[in-house]
C-alpha cells in the first residue's frame, strides 16, 4: 500500500493533465495505459524487493530454530541494507554450525570418557530416580543401563551414597563387587531441575598397596632403630657374661659390670623413648574445630619464645575453623626449629599471614643456614639435631593435613635461611 501511495500522486496529476489537454483520444488512452502499468509495475517490484529478502530471513531463522544450520541465503550483498541482513544471518548460521559441531564432538568425547573410565558415575533427579549411569556403574550393580534407568536409589541400594559426608570412604557390598569405595557427591541443574551426581571409585587395591608400603616403611624404621639399640646391648651383655664366667676376675670387674649395666639401661631408655615417639605419631586425635583468630594465636605463640625475639608482621584479623591446641602445637614446633636455625647465624625470625583464595597462609622465615637435605624433612625420625627425635615436622604435617591444609618447608630464594608455608582453609 505504501509503494502504491508513493506513485499515486504523480500518476493522478499526469492523467488529469493528459485528459484535460488537447490530445487525441488514441494518445490519451495509450499514455494512460502506459502510466498505470508502469506505476503498478514499479510498486509491486518495490514490494517484492522488500518482502522476498524478509521472507528469506524468516525461513533461515526458522531453519536455525529447528537446528538446521546448512541452509544459506543467496544475494547476501553487503552493499545494501537487506543484503547485509542476509549476510549476517548466513554468518550466524555458520557460527552456530561450528558451535554445534564442537558441542557434538565434546559430547562424544565425554561419552567415550564416561564409558572407558573405571569409576562408577550415577546421576539422580530430584525424586532420587536414576537418570544416567556409565559402564563402570553397570558393572558394580551387575545390570544393564536399560534395567537401571528410572529406578530409585532405594531400589538400587544406592540410598546411602546420597547421604552423609562427601567425600568419604565406606565399605559397601554391591551386587557386582565388594570393597572399599570413595564416594563423591555434587549438585548440578539440568532443565531447571536439581540433580545429584554420585561418583564411586574403588580404592581397595590402592589402599592395600599403601598399607603394604606403610608396613614396609614401619618395619624398616623399627628394624633400624631396634638393631641400633639391641646390637650394643647384646655385645655388652655377652661381655658381662664373660666377666662373670671368669674365675680370676680383675680387681675392677665390678666397675666394668656397673658400666655395662649403665650402657644397657641407657640404650633401653632410648629404645623406650623411640617407641613412645612412634606411638605419639599414631595416636594423634582428630581436630576439635572451633572458631580461631589466627593473628592472636601467632602473637601468643611468639611471646612464648624467650631465646630470641620473634618479629610478628602486621596482618588482618582472620577467623578460621580449627583446633586451637593442635595449631598452637604446630606453630610452637615451627618456631622452635626456626629459632634453632637463626641462632646458629645470629639471625632473626619473622611470622606473617595473609588471606589467599579461601585459605589463610602463615609464613615463618628464619635467617639461618638453610636446609641441607630437604628431601628427608618429613621422614619420621630423621633429624640433623643432636638429641632430636625426628617427629616434630612429621607431627606438624599430620596436624595441617588433618585440618585440610598443607605444610611445606623450603630454602629462601636469593638469600640464606628457610621458610615454612602453612595453608589452612578458612572453612575446612
Amino acid at each position: 500500500m505504501l509503494a502504491l501511495a508513493a506513485g499515486l500522486g504523480g500518476t493522478v496529476v499526469a492523467l488529469i493533465l493528459l485528459w484535460l489537454g488537447a490530445f487525441s483520444p488514441k494518445l490519451q488512452w495509450t499514455l494512460t495505459i502506459v502510466m498505470v502499468v508502469a506505476w503498478l509495475s514499479f510498486a509491486f517490484s518495490a514490494q517484492s524487493r522488500v518482502t522476498f529478502p524478509l521472507r528469506t530471513v524468516s525461513n533461515l531463522l526458522a531453519a536455525l530454530r529447528e537446528g538446521d544450520f546448512s541452509i544459506r541465503a543467496r544475494g547476501a550483498n553487503r552493499d545494501d541494507v537487506l543484503g547485509e541482513v542476509l549476510w549476517e544471518v548466513n554468518a550466524l548460521g555458520e557460527t552456530l554450525r561450528r558451535e554445534r559441531l564442537g558441542a557434538l564432538e565434546a559430547t562424544a568425547l565425554l561419552r567415550k570418557v564416561m564409558e572407558e573410565i573405571d569409576v562408577a558415575v550415577f546421576a539422580f533427579d530430584g525424586t532420587d530416580h536414576l537418570r544416567l549411569v556409565n559402564r563402570a556403574g553397570e558393572r558394580i550393580l551387575n545390570q544393564d543401563a536399560e534395567l537401571l534407568l528410572g529406578r530409585t536409589a532405594e531400589a538400587l541400594n544406592l540410598h546411602e551414597c546420597l547421604e552423609g559426608a562427601t567425600p568419604r570412604i565406606a565399605q559397601i557390598e554391591f551386587p557386582g563387587k565388594v570393597g572399599r569405595w570413595e564416594i563423591h557427591r555434587s549438585i548440578f541443574r539440568e532443565g531447571g531441575v536439581s540433580h545429584q551426581l554420585v561418583v564411586i571409585s574403588d580404592i581397595s587395591r590402592a589402599l592395600r598397596d599403601e598399607e603394604r608400603q606403610a608396613w614396609q616403611r614401619l618395619i624398616r624404621v623399627l628394624g633400624h632403630e631396634l638393631n641400633n639399640s639391641l646390637a650394643p646391648i647384646k655385645s655388652v651383655a655377652e661381655n658381662l657374661v664373660f666377666i662373670l664366667g671368669r674365675k680370676d676376675r680383675a680387681d675392677d670387674w665390678q666397675d666394668d659390670m656397673r658400666s655395662g649395666l649403665n650402657i644397657i639401661a641407657t640404650r633401653s631408655d632410648g629404645l623406650a623413648r623411640f617407641m613412645s615417639a612412634y606411638a605419639r605419631l599414631a595416636k594423634l586425635p582428630p581436630p576439635s574445630m572451633r572458631p580461631l583468630e589466627i593473628g592472636g594465636l601467632l602473637r601468643r605463640v611468639a611471646e612464648l619464645e624467650r631465646r630470641l625475639a620473634v618479629q610478628v608482621l602486621p596482618g588482618e584479623d582472620i577467623m578460621i575453623e580449627a583446633d586451637p591446641d593442635q595449631i598452637e602445637q604446630l606453630m610452637i614446633n615451627l618456631l622452635h626449629n626456626a629459632i634453632d636455625a637463626a641462632i646458629e647465624t645470629s639471625g632473626g625470625v619473622r611470622i606473617s599471614w595473609r588471606l589467599d583464595r579461601g585459605a589463610v597462609e602463615v609464613v615463618v622465615q628464619d635467617d639461618g643456614p638453610g636446609i641441607p637435605n630437604p628431601a628427608n624433612l618429613f621422614v619420621p625420625f630423621f633429624t640433623t639435631k643432636p638429641g632430636g627425635s625426628g617427629i616434630g615436622l612429621v607431627l606438624c604435617r599430620q596436624i595441617a593435613e588433618a585440618h585440610g591444609g598443607t605444610l611445606t618447608l623450603e630454602n629462601r630464594e636469593g638469600t640464606h635461611g628457610s621458610e615454612a608455608h602453612l595453608r589452612l582453609p578458612v572453612n575446612p
